[in-house]
């Protein structure tokens, strides 16, 4: 028995039956319209700050230098946000932004936080050239903290702590 073989003319007719089976096979459209469709957002202004711990190790009191430290904090701003870093003066029994106090149990240490590496600048809780400002760029910016512990305290011996807010107004 013979093999069946399409002859050339029925491989057209059925080629030509499936595309237009393919052309057809949608819904008949009459014509058609268009319409623009507008897409907004608002970009706000948006903050977020992190701060690294100032650690400043072993405070010797009869040393004649004080103790010096130095750390960073990180603000992420909206780009072309205005921003200020204020910090408050910690938890400390009696501290005030000029004198933070680090405390073990009822002792107190006395220490300073300060915008510049000289320790001129204090670094403080209102606005008025004791907070430090900038603009954001989208991107994280670095900002330095220098610490120092004056000489010639009295505190006993412990492990000393504070919490300081460090706050970022937008």
């Amino acid at each position: 028995m013979k093999s069946w073989r399409p002859t050339l003319w029925a491989r057209l007719v059925a080629g030509a039956s499936a595309m237009f089976a393919v052309l057809t096979s949608g819904s008949a459209r009459a014509g058609s319209d268009s319409a623009n469709m507008s897409v907004t957002a608002t970009v706000i202004a948006s903050c977020d700050v992190s701060a690294n711990t100032l650690a400043f190790g072993n405070y010797d009191p009869v040393s004649s230098t004080p103790l010096d430290a130095s750390t960073t904090i990180s603000v992420t701003c909206t780009n072309g946000s205005g921003y200020e870093v204020a910090m408050d003066a910690g938890q400390g029994s009696g501290a005030t932004v000029g004198a933070r106090k680090m405390a073990s149990g009822a002792n107190l240490l006395t220490y300073s936080i300060y915008r510049d590496s000289n320790r001129n600048n204090v670094w403080g809780a209102t606005s008025g050239g004791n907070t430090v400002t900038g603009t954001g760029t989208g991107a994280a910016q670095c900002i330095n903290v220098y610490g120092r512990i004056p000489v010639n305290q009295t505190a006993p011996i412990g492990n000393y702590t504070d919490t300081v807010v460090v706050t970022v107004s937008y």
